[in-house]
């Protein structure tokens, strides 16, 4: 990438709005690493509603999965709620070909909100990270937007301003320390909720799966297709890969 890159760093739903060029809408805890979950068990394809009502009738019309939640819990009528580790267990044949119709309150408001002005949109998390750097330094935009949604789109959280943090350090090397951003995210009540075990909604083992680093080898791009932003994998893979 050369050196006219500019990065910039947003935060929560005003800085979705305010994204340029290619905007990366960060959402570690758990949207976008509940995405890459169920795009890595075999899901054709994710559209991102801001609804629930929304989800539902696309759920009736077309025979998609519904997935997501509202303040954390799954939503009535949906299938599964915004967790990776109830995604791993639903396993590949509930997601194998499928579209997935999605609603969360902080990563997908912020997609669509970033899609109203941003040239493309990448939906980021920990578990995309190395192939969402790798994608982009082969696009090669003037402008990329690191947009931390935080909870709710709302408040700022370690997880997500890490992980912009982090995509940072593999695009341009700024600094950038793992283990200090673990600490921070562990002991912080975005983790903690679900470290406690005392909510149903919150598994225990959802930090684990979301705070892996460049777990898959592909990106999720979604672009608008028919009115309806659509999100599908495009495999990065490493160079010299076995």
């Amino acid at each position: 990438m050369g050196a006219s890159l500019r990065i910039l760093r947003k935060h929560l739903l005003s800085g979705a709005q305010e994204a340029e060029g290619v905007a990366v809408v960060i959402d570690v805890l758990r949207a976008f690493s509940s995405a890459a979950y169920m795009m890595h068990l075999g899901a054709a394809r994710i559209v991102l509603m801001v609804e629930p009502e929304e989800v539902l009738r696309f759920k009736s019309e077309t025979g998609a999965l519904a997935v997501g939640e509202v303040s954390g819990k799954i939503v009535d009528g949906f299938d599964l709620g915004n967790s990776p580790a109830r995604i791993l267990a639903a396993g590949r044949d509930r997601f194998s070909g499928r579209t997935v119709a999605q609603r969360t309150s902080a990563g997908v408001t912020g997609a669509l909100a970033a899609a109203r002005r941003a040239a493309q949109v990448i939906l980021g998390s920990y578990v995309t990270a190395g192939a969402t750097a790798r994608y982009l330094l082969e696009l090669s935009p003037e402008v990329v937007s690191l947009v931390a949604m935080g909870n709710a789109g709302r408040e700022i959280t370690p997880d997500d301003e890490a992980c912009a943090g982090y995509l940072g350090h593999l695009l341009a090397g700024t600094p950038y320390d793992h283990v200090s951003a673990l600490q921070e995210v562990v002991e912080h009540e975005c983790a903690q909720k679900f470290l406690r075990g005392d909510q149903a909604h919150f598994p225990a083992a959802d930090p684990v799966y979301c705070l892996q680093r460049d777990l898959f080898d592909f990106v999720l791009a979604a672009q608008l297709e028919e009115s309806l932003l659509v999100a599908r994998r495009i495999d990065v893979p490493k160079e010299n890969a076995a």
